[in-house]
C-alpha cells in the first residue's frame, strides 16, 4: 500500500453558484486558509485555582483570494459584487475535498509596478461556514 506523502496546490479551484450554474473563477494565484480559532470563553469561579476556558463560536475573517487580471474574469467578479447578494463559494482540492462557504463578495485592484502582472484581489465576507468536506475514500495521491 502506498503512502499519501502531501497534496501538491495545482488545480485547486474556486468557483461559484450563479443560479443553477457553477462557474470556477479564473486565474486565482492564492487560496487563504479555510475555518477559523473558536473564541475562547472565560469560565473561571472562585475556587479555580488556574483560568479556565471553554471553546466559543468561531468568527470567520474575510477570506481573500489573490487573482490575476484576465479581463473576463475581473468582469465576471464585478457583476457579482454590484448585485450585493451573497454567493455560494466552493474551493475543490486537487483530491476532491472542499471547503464550501456563502458570502457577499468585493474586491480591490493591486498596485502597480514595473514588470509585474496587475491582479486583483477578491474578498469575500462570510455569512456562513466554512464547511469542509473530505476527499472520497480512495482519492489519496
Amino acid at each position: 500500500m502506498a503512502t499519501f506523502a502531501g497534496l501538491l496546490s495545482k488545480d485547486t479551484t474556486l468557483s461559484y453558484k450563479d443560479g443553477e450554474t457553477s462557474k470556477t473563477v479564473a486565474a486565482v494565484k492564492t487560496v487563504p486558509a479555510m475555518g477559523s480559532d473558536p473564541e475562547k470563553v472565560e469560565v473561571t469561579h472562585l475556587g479555580s485555582a488556574k483560568k479556565a476556558y471553554i471553546a466559543g463560536i468561531q468568527d470567520t475573517d474575510n477570506l481573500e483570494f489573490a487573482i490575476v487580471y484576465q479581463g473576463d474574469n475581473f468582469k465576471d467578479i464585478d457583476t457579482l459584487v454590484k448585485t450585493s447578494k451573497s454567493v455560494d463559494w466552493t474551493v475543490t482540492y486537487p483530491d476532491g475535498m472542499k471547503s464550501e462557504f456563502t458570502g457577499q463578495p468585493s474586491y480591490k485592484l493591486d498596485g502597480a509596478e514595473v514588470n509585474q502582472a496587475i491582479g486583483f484581489n477578491l474578498v469575500i465576507v462570510v455569512s456562513e461556514g466554512p464547511d469542509i468536506t473530505p476527499a472520497p475514500a480512495g482519492s489519496g495521491q
